[in-house]
C-alpha cells in the first residue's frame, strides 16, 4: 500500500497517473496548502522541502520498514523501480527516459511554473518577467515538439515516466499563452496521453 501525500496541481497528478497506470493500490491524502498542511511537522517528517507530492511505501521490495519519498522525480524513479514499469531496463531507453524525466523537473515545470506565477499570481505586473517566462516557455515546448516529431513518446516508441512528469504541465498551456496548434507534435501526443483510460481517472480524483 502506498501512502500519497497530494493536492491537485502538475506535480501531484504526476503521481497518481502512475498509479493508476500501474494498478499500484493507494491511499490519498489530501494537503491543503491554502490553509498551511504542509507545514505541519507530521508532514515535514515526510517531506522536509515542505512541498507536495510525498509517498510513503508499506510494503518496499527489500521488506523493511516503511520508506518516504518526496520530490516528484524521485517519487516516480522509484514507484518505476518498484514496479518494473514505466522504465526500461533496456540501457539506451533507460538513460533517455531518466534525462527527458530530469529535463522536466529541471526545466520545463519550473519556467512554467515562473510563467504561471507572474502572469497570473504576482501582485503586480512585472512586464520584463512575463515576457522572459513566456518566451522560455515557448522555446521549452519547441525543444518538446521536436522531440516528439522524431518518436512516439520522449525517450522513443513507450510510454514511461518521463511523459507522465511533463504531461500534467502541460495540461495548463492555455494559462501559459501557449496554442497547441502550434506545436502539432505536442498536440498529438496530449490527445494521446489525455485519452488513455488511467489519466482519466486520475483527473477526476481532482473533482
Amino acid at each position: 500500500m502506498i501512502d500519497l501525500y497530494y493536492a491537485p496541481t502538475p506535480n501531484g497528478h504526476k503521481i497518481t497517473l502512475f498509479l493508476e497506470e500501474a494498478g499500484l493500490a493507494y491511499r490519498l491524502y489530501r494537503i491543503n496548502i491554502s490553509a498551511g498542511d504542509q507545514f505541519k511537522p507530521e508532514f515535514l517528517a515526510i517531506s522536509p522541502n515542505n512541498k507536495i507530492p510525498a509517498i510513503v511505501d508499506h510494503q518496499p521490495v527489500d521488506g523493511g520498514a516503511p520508506i518516504s519519498v518526496f520530490e516528484s522525480g524521485a517519487i516516480l524513479q522509484y514507484l518505476a523501480e518498484k514496479t518494473g514499469k514505466l522504465l526500461s531496463k533496456e540501457l539506451r531507453e533507460r538513460t533517455a527516459t531518466l534525462q527527458w524525466l530530469f529535463w522536466q523537473v529541471g526545466g520545463f515545470g519550473p519556467m512554467l511554473g515562473q510563467n504561471h506565477h507572474f502572469t497570473h499570481f504576482a501582485p503586480q505586473p512585472v512586464p520584463y518577467a512575463i515576457e522572459r517566462y513566456l518566451q522560455e516557455t515557448k522555446r521549452l515546448y519547441g525543444v518538446l515538439n521536436t522531440q516528439l516529431t522524431k518518436n512516439a513518446y520522449l525517450a522513443g516508441e513507450h510510454y514511461s515516466i518521463a511523459d507522465i512528469a511533463t504531461y500534467p504541465w502541460a495540461v495548463s498551456h492555455e494559462r501559459q499563452r501557449i496554442d497547441l496548434e502550434d506545436y502539432p507534435a505536442v498536440r498529438n501526443w496530449f490527445e494521446r496521453i489525455k485519452n488513455r483510460p488511467a489519466t482519466q481517472k486520475a483527473y477526476a480524483l481532482a473533482k
